[in-house]
């Protein structure tokens, strides 16, 4: 009946070789993956971008392509939108949306590899860290166990989200502060006082100065209420004798020089006072 109906011209469509679809017009994503799964056969699990995006991540670059991993002995090869990758690594599998995706670490990994923006793999993995979905130490892990393959970009990125940097601007920021000359940055410590107040954590931190660096987007100054917070974060740690600077994330790419600049002044200045008994954990 099926065959029936695609001689007759339709409604129909080829999605990939031997996977048709009965429908005019563009797959949803949905059905997208769908075929690439029935294409590629027994075993084939959604990795890479396709995976992430099933998995809900937001940072993520657009991309038709549907990766997947499939056993060795498949001799499935890619086709249209179908990147098929062989492997003797089978990943942990989940599912999501109904669909067999790999684990996380796996996912963003096997995207990130194939991923030629810095900053788009900076996002990808911190997002992953961030909503602890993954570890660094997980995906250090991986790196090593894994194909060396276009893994010097996540190898190079990783050690930044190990130190603590929770977004791309956060990241960069690591950058400027390591060319700065600075002591070593940490991110997203926790502050507290003496006696047991907590206080705000910030993005960066030099302790030996008390010199907090707040990375501050528009995007989080929408509302009179988040800029209320924003507020209250810099009087808080100003009240209790740390040095606060704040720089736009489109600057540290634009005005890198004198970003640093301003790292090292503020620095020097929060140097002359006595450091504040301000815990950093």
């Amino acid at each position: 009946m099926i065959w029936a109906r695609v001689r007759h011209g339709g409604p129909w469509r080829r999605l990939l070789p031997g996977v048709i679809m009965l429908r005019n017009g563009t797959p949803t994503r949905t059905q997208a993956v769908d075929g690439a799964l029935r294409y590629a056969g027994n075993g084939a699990v959604v990795t890479g971008l396709a995976a992430a995006e099933l998995y809900g991540m937001r940072k993520i670059p657009e991309s038709e392509q549907v990766h997947l991993l499939i056993p060795h002995h498949n001799k499935r090869v890619s086709a249209g939108y179908a990147l098929i990758e062989r492997t003797t690594r089978t990943p942990a599998t989940v599912v999501k949306q109904g669909f067999p995706v790999a684990d996380v670490t796996r996912a963003v990994l096997d995207a990130a590899r194939r991923m030629t923006d810095r900053s788009a793999v900076e996002a990808l993995i911190a997002e992953a860290v961030q909503r602890r979905w993954t570890t660094p130490r997980r995906l250090r892990k991986e790196l090593e166990e894994g194909s060396d393959r276009g893994s010097a970009l996540p190898r190079a990125v990783l050690p930044v989200i190990e130190a603590g940097a929770h977004s791309t601007a956060e990241a960069r920021g690591a950058e400027l502060a390591d060319r700065s000359g600075l002591p070593r940055m940490r991110w997203n410590v926790r502050l507290r006082t003496v006696d047991g107040r907590i206080l705000p954590r910030p993005d960066g931190w030099l302790d030996d100065v008390c010199l907090a660096w707040e990375i501050d987007s528009y995007e989080y100054h929408l509302s009179p209420a988040d800029y209320a917070r924003t507020l209250r974060r810099h009087a808080t740690m100003t009240a209790h004798g740390i040095i606060v600077v704040h720089t736009l994330p489109s600057r540290l790419t634009s005005e890198p020089d004198a970003v640093i600049a301003e790292l090292r002044a503020a620095y020097h200045h929060a140097a002359r006072r006595p450091r504040p008994a301000i815990i950093a954990e």
